[in-house]
């Protein structure tokens, strides 16, 4: 069932995916205020009452906000920033804030990452890992592939000897409602290279990550 930007269907305005990506700022932006009204209504508000009057157009900026990793491209931004240099130990980058929305139920989750490389001939300047991170949380994700993106990235673009990624995370779709654990956090880990084939090494990051 296909719809454009000039449709609207049940009070909505339907815009596929692909169409969304080739809008122009201002006009997604509008599609997705005339969609969060509608929502408002649905759940039983009223949109117009003071409030709330601005709020679509609020929530619009917000999820483009939100959601700007899909406007970005990790890999140049890891290019914009590489040196060859002769260091060959591990560089940590650790508790790395990361903020998501959760695909399932567009709920965040938040937490922090730990991000470790052994550099074959070039580094990457310390920034660009923190913005690579961001890149990839600033999509509707699931924690599992957020880590292994920003692994993949890594070692896809330096050709390190090893890439390891540590996010430690709060879901609120867990915290909120369903199961409504307050306490509950998520680990997950994706290594390469180094990280899997040498014990010492992968307990090395580990220790380093481990909390004080």
């Amino acid at each position: 069932m296909e719809a454009t930007v000039d449709g609207k269907r049940n009070g909505t305005m339907a815009v596929g995916m692909e169409d969304m990506g080739r809008l122009r700022p201002i006009v997604a932006e509008d599609a997705l205020a005339q969609n969060y009204e509608a929502i408002i209504g649905l759940l039983g508000e009223q949109p117009t009452r003071d409030g709330l009057r601005a709020t679509p157009r609020r929530a619009a900026r917000a999820m483009q906000y939100l959601t700007q990793g899909y406007r970005q491209d990790a890999r140049a931004i890891l290019n914009s920033a590489v040196f060859d240099e002769e260091y060959s130990e591990m560089i940590l980058v650790k508790g790395i804030e990361v903020y998501s929305l959760c695909e399932h139920h567009l709920l965040p989750f938040f937490g922090k990452a730990h991000v470790a490389y052994i550099p074959n001939g070039k580094i990457v300047g310390l920034s660009k890992i923190p913005r690579v991170v961001d890149v990839f949380a600033r999509r509707l994700q699931v924690q599992e592939r957020l880590t292994v993106q920003i692994r993949d990235v890594i070692q896809e673009t330096l050709n390190p000897r090893g890439v390891a990624v540590i996010i430690e995370a709060r879901h609120l779709c867990m915290v909120m409602r369903g199961v409504e654990k307050q306490h509950s956090a998520t680990t997950t880990s994706a290594m390469c290279g180094d990280f899997l084939e040498n014990a010492a090494t992968r307990a090395e990051f580990m220790r380093l990550t481990r909390h004080d």
